[in-house]
C-alpha cells in the first residue's frame, strides 16, 4: 500500500461519512499517531477526546483536506479529502472576538451563507433568511441584532454553529467548542447539537477535553493518546481494560458519585506530540 493512496468515490449512498484504513500522520520526522483504522457512520454522533498534544485537531486537518496522511488512506463522505468542501461545515478552536468587536451576529452567519451557496436566486434578502434560520436552529434568534463583542462565550458558540450550518451540510467538525463554559453553558450547547444531528442526520465530530457533558448523547468516541487511536462505542472504549491495553500502561477509567467519567494515566510524556 503506497503513502497517502487515493480512493475513488464511493457510492453517494454509502452509509459510511468517515473510513480511515491504517492511517499515519506526522510532521517532518515525527509521528503523531499511526495505524488508526476506523468508521464512522453517517448521523453518528462522535466525540474526540485525549490528552493536550495527543493530535485531536490534527485529525480535523486531515478531515479539512488541510494536511494528507504519510501513510494508509482516508475517505470523507465518499471521496478523498480536499479544501473548501462545502459539505463539511468547520468551528474552529480559535475566534479572535473582543468586546471592541461590533459585527452583528446574523452579519456572520451571513458571511457562511454567502460562501456555501451562490447564484441569481441567492440575494442579500435570501441570505438574511438563511441566516435567520441558521440562528433559530441554534436557538439563537435573539442574538442576530447584536454584536459579537456584546456576547457571552455560550452565546457565541451558538452563532458560530449557525455559521457552520447555515450551507446544510453533511458533516459538522467542532474544535474544543465546551471550552472555556461552565458546566451548565456545556450541557445546553451539548442539548443543541445532539438535537442537529437528530433533525438534520448531520455526521458530527467534536474535540473535547471533558467527555462527561457529552456522554449521554454520543454514538462513539475517538480515543487520541501516545501515537494510538481507539474507537468504538464509549462503554467499550473508555474502560480501563480497554485502555490500558491499547497503550501499554497503566489506565483507570473513575466514576464518581454522580457517574462522572475521569480518565488517569494512559499519557507517556516521553512520546513525541501533535497538535
Amino acid at each position: 500500500m503506497s503513502a497517502s493512496s487515493v480512493l475513488s468515490p464511493s457510492d453517494g449512498d454509502d452509509p459510511i461519512a468517515i473510513r480511515a484504513d491504517h492511517v499515519e500522520v506526522g510532521f517532518r520526522d515525527k509521528v503523531v499517531w499511526h495505524d488508526a483504522t476506523f468508521e464512522v457512520r453517517r448521523g453518528e454522533f462522535t466525540a474526540v477526546i485525549g490528552p493536550n498534544g495527543a493530535g485531536k485537531t490534527t485529525l480535523f486537518r486531515l478531515l479539512l483536506g488541510l494536511q494528507r496522511p504519510s501513510f494508509g488512506r482516508l475517505e470523507v463522505l465518499g471521496a478523498p479529502p480536499r479544501r473548501g468542501n462545502r459539505r463539511i461545515g468547520y468551528v474552529p478552536q480559535r475566534h479572535t472576538i473582543d468586546n471592541e468587536t461590533h459585527v452583528a451576529a446574523d452579519a456572520l452567519v451571513r458571511l457562511g451563507a454567502s460562501g456555501s451557496r451562490w447564484g441569481p436566486g441567492f440575494s442579500y434578502r435570501t441570505q438574511r433568511e438563511a441566516a435567520a434560520e441558521a440562528l433559530d436552529a441554534v436557538g439563537a434568534a435573539e442574538l442576530g441584532s447584536k454584536s459579537l463583542g456584546s456576547l457571552s462565550g455560550g452565546e457565541l458558540q451558538r452563532v458560530f454553529l449557525a455559521e457552520a450550518i447555515v450551507g446544510n451540510p453533511e458533516m459538522l467538525l467542532l474544535d474544543e467548542p465546551l471550552s472555556n463554559l461552565d458546566i451548565r453553558r456545556s450541557r445546553e450547547l451539548v442539548e443543541v447539537v445532539h438535537h442537529l444531528v437528530q433533525s438534520r442526520h448531520v455526521t458530527t465530530l467534536l474535540v473535547a477535553h471533558d467527555i462527561n457533558p457529552l456522554i449521554e448523547c454520543l454514538d462513539k468516541v475517538v480515543y487520541i493518546a501516545n501515537g494510538h487511536v481507539a474507537t468504538g462505542p464509549p462503554e467499550s472504549v473508555l474502560t480501563s481494560s480497554s485502555l490500558s491495553e491499547l497503550y501499554g500502561v497503566p489506565v483507570e477509567v473513575l466514576h464518581d458519585s454522580r457517574g462522572n467519567i475521569v480518565i488517569v494515566g494512559g499519557e507517556n510524556p516521553h512520546e513525541e506530540r501533535g497538535r
